[in-house]
């Protein structure tokens, strides 16, 4: 049973956006680490995104009986008291808020409670059951960990702050987009508005397109001002262009499913290889 409780946070999301926030902390650390920060600060991280997606699957869980990819979880399958785990939802917020308030500082304490704001009441209660543009409003929330991870170090929202939430932002649709694609019906037959099913496949495939594109100039401003090597500028580039291409090849695609497959891949490989490049290239800034 308790591996029910770990799969209410989402592990995978909970292990990518962990990374991420460690990225953010190296890009603004270069090297002078504080390690104590460090540990708080993933470990605040961390609570709090286990809340805002426990919560997630408290609200969402008499939709997810209508989809085969979530009918399984311990709600929607009644091993798990839905009392209980908004209880459980509540209890990792207060913990994960009050070591980032106290153990790293303010800001990265309000950061907090904007992205569980953000995913909790404005992605999970509305955007998600009434707008297509729940996907990207609701990136804010996915946008917060690098971002939280920066300020722990310099305990202020500059234009370092700001780009790496732009980088977040920018990835998360056309990543859920690809996943979207593939599952249109199933969330369709769920009542979900998203793109694809309000809009059609085509129009969605289109609407990535100027998201992936932005990353290119995301990656040259993350440059520009400092924050990382030249190494980086053209590995980053170079990634973003290539997932660009293979975007654009989706309009002509003869296998929708295999080329939303490959897109949901790359972009899954892309968040990770741009982070270890970044981190390392920051080490040669710093």
């Amino acid at each position: 049973m308790w591996k029910d409780w770990i799969e209410l946070t989402k592990p995978n999301l909970l292990r990518l956006n962990v990374f991420a926030a460690f990225g953010g902390f190296w890009v603004a650390s270069k090297w002078h680490f504080d390690w104590w920060t460090l540990l708080y600060m993933l470990i605040g991280t961390t609570l709090v995104m286990a809340c805002a997606t426990v919560i997630n699957n408290y609200w969402d869980r008499e939709l997810d009986k209508k989809m085969t990819r979530t009918q399984h979880r311990a709600l929607p399958n009644g091993r798990l008291n839905p009392n209980a785990v908004l209880v459980y939802g509540i209890i990792l917020g207060v913990l994960g808020l009050t070591v980032l308030f106290t153990l790293v500082n303010t800001t990265c304490g309000i950061l907090g409670i904007i992205g569980m704001f953000a995913y909790i009441v404005v992605y999970t209660m509305w955007l998600k059951r009434t707008s297509t543009w729940s996907t990207s409003i609701g990136g804010i929330s996915g946008a917060m960990p690098p971002v939280i991870g920066y300020c722990a170090v310099t305990d202020s929202i500059d234009i370092g702050a700001w780009i790496l939430f732009a980088w977040l932002f920018l990835w998360q649709p056309a990543h859920f987009w690809s996943l979207a694609i593939r599952r249109v019906e199933e969330y369709r037959a769920a009542g979900f508005p998203l793109l694809p099913v309000v809009k059609g496949i085509e129009r969605t495939k289109l609407q990535m397109i100027p998201y992936i594109a932005l990353l290119i100039p995301t990656g040259i401003l993350l440059y520009a001002y400092d924050y990382v090597g030249i190494a980086f500028l053209i590995i980053s580039t170079l990634l973003s262009a290539g997932w660009l291409v293979q975007t654009l090849m989706g309009l002509r695609a003869a296998n929708v499913d295999k080329w939303a497959k490959t897109n949901f891949l790359i972009s899954v490989n892309y968040l990770m290889i741009i982070f270890i490049v970044m981190m390392v290239d920051t080490a040669h800034v710093g």
